[in-house]
């Protein structure tokens, strides 16, 4: 479903990636210079342009800003948030197309992706794998949906299972899998087969799962074992507990961050949760 779209987002990257550096104009009175290191910088590229600051404060060239919001976009993410940490602000698509000095080209590859991104947030949606087109699912009890782009093309009702997203075959409605062969929920199966955990940093702790689906928002996230027992959503930025699966707060009323949690260690998840949004 995806590879037709990853090849369009890897071959605009590139394009884009190919062009001549972007500078700032040195006479423009509208933007703020500054003489700090540039704070997006991540590899040291070194870019050649003069620093401007950003409405939060933080310095930026028309390239670090450009490839840091580009890769928020390919994260799946619909708003562009300042890479610092402790920064709250979040940028407004319109001083990001300002301070980035984005091309037509980017500006078209950024307004596609940001609709893209908030659509995917904000409904229940995926590719048609018939006509990759974005189709809506209003039932979230059954796996078989109708693509009307490809049933008025051929004349004919068109379904398709929302799991493994082949054309539907076998009988309808059903909530676990369709008769195509292999047909199968894979994060469920990843979140049932995944090995245990080992955590360097939190004591006395055995048998928590690697990978466990976001209690608010159902999101697989993987633990760094390094770090305390606690972990970021990356998806809807809620931070919970990675053994017992409770919210910080909760946890952190009966233990700390590097001790075993007073439940104990969440069993292996078997459904996945659904983000009620409010």
């Amino acid at each position: 479903m995806w590879h037709t779209e990853l090849r369009e987002r890897l071959k605009l990257i590139s394009e884009m990636s190919a062009k001549p550096e972007k500078c700032y104009n040195p006479r423009d009175s509208t933007l703020k210079f500054t003489d700090k290191e540039d704070e997006l910088d991540f590899l040291c590229e070194g870019f050649k342009s003069r620093r401007a600051l950003m409405s939060c404060g933080h310095a930026v060239t028309p390239m670090s800003l450009t490839n840091w919001c580009r890769r928020q976009l390919d994260q799946g993410e619909s708003r562009f948030r300042c890479a610092q940490v402790g920064c709250p602000a979040v940028w407004p698509y319109t001083e990001v197309r300002r301070m980035a000095l984005l091309t037509t080209e980017e500006m078209n590859y950024f307004e596609r992706n940001i609709a893209l991104n908030a659509t995917k947030d904000k409904f229940d949606t995926k590719l048609c794998p018939g006509c990759k087109s974005s189709v809506v699912r209003k039932n979230e009890s059954n796996l078989s949906v109708r693509c009307t782009v490809c049933s008025t093309k051929t004349k004919r009702t068109y379904e398709f299972c929302w799991q493994c997203l082949r054309e539907w075959k076998g009988p309808r409605p059903r909530s676990d899998r369709c008769d195509n062969v292999d047909c199968c929920n894979d994060t469920l199966r990843i979140l049932k087969t995944c090995p245990d955990i080992v955590f360097e940093s939190v004591k006395d702790v055995s048998g928590c799962p690697s990978i466990r689906a976001c209690p608010t928002c159902g999101t697989l996230a993987e633990h760094n074992k390094t770090r305390c027992k606690n972990i970021v959503c990356p998806r809807c930025k809620v931070e919970f507990c990675f053994v017992c699966l409770k919210l910080k707060r909760e946890c952190l009323k009966t233990s700390d961050y590097f001790t075993k949690c007073s439940s104990g260690v969440a069993p292996r998840q078997t459904s996945i949760p659904e983000w009620q949004k409010k």
